[in-house]
């Protein structure tokens, strides 16, 4: 029998994909405990303030939102603490030669549940300008007028 891969997404960092360039992506596995699981699997996570970064050969996770689980006691885990990645040691090399680059940060895309484990996939990032952001808005909605002209006219013709 063949496992059934299913992913369930917790959360999604929108903002991110506003606020900076996205260059190169990776899935990580995270180290959670047991209370952090359970309000993940409630659905309940915000990755809008996180980051992450990389110390003594190791990647953390900071600044994300994970609840406390309503049902927990005093086992309860705390709010934003730091999490670690795990990630090949060959990936943590590559993404740490690219941060020592100016201008780059590494930003959580997605909380999710592959194969009964909980992943997040992180981005190196470039920072946008205000001009880069208000570019970016310009074009989206240039599309979209393109395209909605393009549905009138096949409405059109359809309808001779």
């Amino acid at each position: 029998m063949k496992k059934r891969e299913e992913e369930l997404v917790v959360a999604r960092n929108r903002k991110a994909r506003h606020d900076y360039h996205l260059e190169d992506t990776w899935e990580a596995g995270i180290v959670l405990v047991g209370t952090e699981v359970k309000a993940l699997r409630a659905g309940r996570a915000s990755l809008v303030d996180g980051f992450a970064e990389v110390e003594d050969g190791e990647v953390w996770l900071q600044q994300v939102h994970i609840p406390q689980y309503a049902q927990g006691t005093w086992t309860n885990h705390t709010v934003r603490r730091k999490r670690k990645l795990l990630l090949h040691r060959t990936e943590i090399a590559r993404i740490e030669r690219r941060l020592s680059e100016k201008g780059l940060t590494l930003v959580p895309i997605s909380l999710y549940f592959s194969g009964g484990r909980a992943k997040v996939e992180i981005a190196l990032a470039r920072g946008k300008k205000t001009w880069d952001k208000r570019h970016a808005l310009a074009e989206r909605q240039a599309t979209r007028e393109v395209e909605a002209e393009f549905s009138r006219r096949l409405k059109g013709r359809r309808g001779e």
